[in-house]
């Protein structure tokens, strides 16, 4: 999280979370012919990136995130079948050259989205919104453990990275990147299920019911219009594209 004052880290965590959804169901549900909603989409995460106060060049190393989605969308035109196309000298497939820029425009507006509420809602009120929005307890339960496990999750990181180095890997940084590409997932996983087996242990513990409700307040109606300003206005933006393409 990257704390600032400003109205989006306000908002409770809930209705970014609906937010959230709501606008990338509107930005997966635009097709190719609608690409002018794209541009205007972008905009809106721009301007929601200046009402954060986050800062651009953190945003744009979070994005880096997005890099295996990038490889895939370039290599499309290449390996996708159908008519083809002269692009700088290349002869490429027009149906991938289309699909590729469409899962690059749609994958960079999600994960945008998904920076921008990760940049401005801690985990505890992320767990809180969750709850408040019904998700399953046992679910919320096994999560705040994963969440809380993140310092071991990131002490097993440096350990494969040690044992990298001393099993002769290279020092570099992009040779540590490859390699801590193919490794946090694995972290991932291994820390989800930490938390799951912690959860099974306090049931063998005498759990009986659900976890404590975390505290938080209620949204207010101002709050919810706030939030959903971002995917109302894109659901506006895509049925004029659609309209006028």
């Amino acid at each position: 999280m990257i704390r600032r004052e400003s109205v989006v880290h306000r908002l409770p965590a809930q209705v970014k979370l609906v937010a959230l959804l709501a606008f990338v169901v509107v930005v997966v549900a635009t097709p190719a012919r609608a690409w002018p909603a794209f541009v205007a989409y972008a905009s809106l995460l721009a301007a929601a990136v200046w009402l954060a106060r986050l800062p651009v060049a953190a945003v744009a190393r979070r994005m880096l995130v997005e890099t295996p989605f990038v490889v895939f969308a370039l290599l499309m035109p290449f390996v996708a079948s159908g008519p083809t196309v002269d692009v700088l000298g290349l002869s490429v497939s027009r149906s991938g050259l289309v699909g590729g820029a469409l899962l690059l425009a749609k994958a960079t507006l999600g994960v945008v989205a998904a920076i921008i509420l990760a940049a401005t809602t801690d985990a505890r009120a992320m767990l809180v919104g969750l709850e408040r929005l019904h998700l399953p307890g046992v679910l919320v339960a096994i999560i705040s453990f994963a969440v809380r496990y993140l310092s071991i999750a990131s002490d097993d990181l440096e350990r494969s990275r040690i044992a990298r180095l001393a099993r002769g890997g290279s020092g570099r940084r992009t040779t540590q990147l490859r390699s801590v590409a193919g490794t946090v997932g694995s972290t991932f996983v291994r820390t989800y299920e930490r938390g799951e087996r912690v959860h099974r242990a306090m049931l063998a513990r005498g759990l009986d019911g659900p976890m404590p409700v975390l505290s938080g307040r209620a949204p207010t109606a101002a709050e919810w219009r706030t939030a959903l300003a971002l995917p109302g206005s894109a659901l506006v933006v895509l049925v004029v594209a659609l309209v006028v393409t």
